[in-house]
């Protein structure tokens, strides 16, 4: 986790230095924009480790001056590693839709809040167990930050949310996992790239 931070640090300091076009970076009502972001989480409680990757490519719409609506992909795996060596993996396909209100948008760096509704259908796989489906539908609301380092590219992150899942596996006789958390520390973190058109 310490690699990945000091590495997103290292890029956004090299961008920085790097951006040198001239005119005023940020956004405006009627921009586009593409954006692809990276998320690791990863947990750990007594003998029981996860850890998770996911890529959410997106596109965005700027509606008005300070909020954007967005489409989401989401593409994900991870592994569940249990006491006394047993493992599952999992892989994720999914998508979102939501809104992203920026608070300076057209500043080159601005603090964000997003909320967003997504479905992800995920399998698990164990090993000598058949394979088991799993549908989340997810309602979550996330702070963020976007630093634009030239007129089109910008830097965006954000950390943890306050989310509620229902959760149901694909067997017959499952009953649905509700949950409500809120998260803000920084095993939940996604590090992105936007291109404004």
């Amino acid at each position: 986790m310490k690699r990945i931070l000091l590495s997103a640090l290292a890029i956004f300091a090299f961008a920085t230095i790097s951006a040198q076009d001239e005119g005023t970076p940020g956004f405006a009502k009627g921009d586009v924009y593409a954006s692809g972001t990276v998320g690791f989480n990863s947990g750990k409680q007594g003998d029981f480790k996860t850890n998770g990757f996911d890529f959410m490519p997106a596109v965005g719409y700027f509606i008005s001056e300070n909020i954007a609506l967005e489409a989401n992909l989401i593409v994900g795996s991870g592994k569940d590693e249990f006491p006394g060596g047993g493992e599952d993996k999992f892989s994720s396909f999914g998508g979102a839709l939501g809104a992203t209100y920026f608070f300076t948008p057209a500043s080159r760096f601005s603090f964000t809040v997003g909320a967003g509704l997504s479905y992800v259908s995920t399998t698990f796989e164990t090993t000598g167990s058949p394979d088991i489906s799993n549908d989340t539908f997810a309602i979550a609301v996330s702070p963020g930050i976007n630093y634009f380092v030239s007129n089109n590219f910008a830097l965006r992150a954000s950390v943890g949310a306050l989310s509620y899942a229902s959760s149901k596996n694909d067997t017959p006789g499952a009953e649905a996992f509700n949950t409500f958390g809120l998260n803000l520390d920084l095993s939940d973190i996604n590090f992105g790239v936007t291109y404004k058109f």
